[in-house]
């Protein structure tokens, strides 16, 4: 059985961000407990979902995003036996999910 990320620390981590008012806010406390690169990868994986969920073909994920197609398949793999967040915060966001 896989590691799960249901724990205590992840619930304050949760908790923590929950309590932030604004991107200056998010900036300064993501800036304090990651790395640049950190941040950067999961703004990457999110934008690669978003591209996927609007329905562009991995090699136009890549050229857009500079992210191998192996990530993008990982991303892809995770949407499509995830939980449906993504679904919901790109509807949220006003993201149009396109046909293909």
């Amino acid at each position: 059985m896989g590691k799960t990320v249901k724990t205590e620390a992840v619930d304050d981590l949760f908790d923590a961000i929950m309590t932030l008012e604004g991107r200056e806010e998010f900036y300064s406390f993501f800036e304090d407990i990651c790395t640049t690169n950190e941040i950067l990868s999961i703004a990457e994986r999110f934008e690669v979902a978003k591209l996927l969920y609007q329905n562009n073909t991995y090699i136009e994920i890549a050229k857009k995003t500079g992210a191998s197609t192996a990530t993008i398949s990982r991303v892809n793999r995770f949407l499509n036996s995830g939980n449906g967040s993504c679904d919901f915060i790109f509807e949220r966001m006003g993201i149009e999910k396109k046909k293909g």
